[in-house]
């Protein structure tokens, strides 16, 4: 890291670079799926509709066809378990670096804690180890070259160890049964070996099949760690560590050494902090492009992109926007800052509510994006998988288009 004196960056110069290099602003919109994707190093992937939501906010032309195309027809676009251990969609030229940097030790976590829950809780006739867990892995990756693709359940008649279950927390309140065949799949996709294929309904339908996918190539870790946090930089920079670390997922010492590998140099950020950018990163001025506004739905990458949010939002909104785990909902940006929250009815109708005063200017943008988002979904009904407070409220009928906090 660089001795030199350090360059200051506002949070104004934040909030215009994040405009840009998040494709926020009218006139830096992506022309495809992918271009999205890589701005952003990956699209949240836990909820299926984020996916779509995600990229279309950020598309010239919104068509939920062309994240489809990405992802199940050119499969350019590729499902990780990944960072904080969190499901992205990634380009599959990014993939061997997020697969060789977070995703391989994340699966050998994940597998060792299947083989500890399927020895002390599972409910087959037959015991299970090392060697059983292998052969039916092997069954399953036969099934599917057979099949082409199939749901768990499908695989399931094929590989009847599937189908067995594990007893989760027994006698406690919390008490529940998990599908070992669920729990196979995971992992033998962590490892690489499948990819979620086109979803059986709607792009909003979490009942997607199974399909193989080659082997995605090892990188060196080190050498991963450093291009995933060079990217992360390039979208998400100036960041401090502490962001990077709860970004990636990594210890400190892995985030710290990626960030040296990198060579960043090192600015002053408005409250005093020391935030990182790429060398030669550092603007004159980096003057805003405009005003803006946006409607992004929850587990957006911008929104959960910083572990210092203060910058873009204020302390006053997480009760309204976030659920108790962290997991933000949708959200209503105006000019790089959050500024309220939105929620689809059961009718169809797009509502939102600010949580500060913005002006007639930003109202007015925001009903247009509104309105943009609406002629997009169509028929779609979208309800986010993490619920949050403010979008429970909206989306019951609480509450009018626009309406502010009192």
């Amino acid at each position: 890291m660089s001795s030199s004196p350090r360059a200051r960056l506002s949070d104004d110069q934040r909030r215009a670079r994040l405009a840009r290099r998040h494709l926020l602003h009218p006139a830096h919109r992506a022309g495809s799926a992918e271009e999205v994707a890589d701005a952003l190093v990956g699209l949240h992937a836990t909820d299926a509709a984020t996916v779509y939501l995600s990229a279309c906010a950020r598309l010239a032309e919104p068509f939920p066809a062309e994240v489809e195309r990405a992802l199940y027809e050119d499969v350019t676009l590729v499902k990780l378990l990944s960072m904080r251990r969190t499901l992205f969609a990634v380009t599959t030229e990014l993939a061997p670096y997020v697969s060789s940097s977070t995703t391989r030790a994340i699966a050998l976590r994940e597998r060792a804690t299947l083989l500890k829950h399927l020895r002390e809780n599972s409910e087959g006739h037959a015991p299970w180890d090392e060697q059983r867990l292998a052969r039916t892995e092997r069954e399953v990756l036969d099934a599917l070259a057979a099949r082409g693709e199939a749901t768990t359940a499908e695989l399931g008649k094929d590989v009847p160890a599937l189908r067995e279950t594990l007893l989760m927390s027994p006698g406690k309140p919390y008490e529940s049964r998990q599908s070992i065949g669920s729990r196979v799949l995971r992992m033998l996709a962590s490892d690489g070996h499948l990819r979620r294929a086109r979803p059986r309904g709607s792009w909003t339908s979490s009942l997607y099949p199974w399909a193989l996918v080659p082997q995605i190539p090892d990188i060196d870790v080190r050498e991963a760690k450093a291009e995933l946090a060079r990217r992360w930089l390039a979208a998400y920079g100036p960041a401090t560590e502490a962001d990077l670390k709860w970004w990636t997922g990594w210890t400190l010492g892995d985030t710290r050494k990626a960030l040296a590998d990198v060579g960043v140099e090192d600015v002053e950020l408005a409250d005093g902090a020391t935030g990182h950018v790429l060398p030669g990163d550092v603007p004159a001025a980096d003057e805003a492009p405009g005003p803006w506004a946006a409607l992004l739905p929850g587990l957006d990458p911008t929104a959960m992109g910083w572990r210092g949010r203060d910058w873009y939002l204020s302390p006053d909104h997480v009760p309204a926007l976030f659920d108790r785990a962290g997991n933000v909902g949708p959200t209503v940006w105006w000019n790089g800052r959050i500024v309220g929250g939105w929620a689809q009815r059961a009718d169809g109708e797009i509502v939102w509510r600010l949580l500060a005063d913005t002006g007639r200017e930003a109202e007015s943008a925001i009903a247009a994006e509104a309105a943009r988002l609406s002629a997009w979904l169509g028929t779609v009904r979208v309800t986010p998988r993490f619920r949050t407070p403010l979008e429970r409220e909206l989306a019951g009928g609480v509450g009018a288009t626009g309406r502010r906090k009192a």
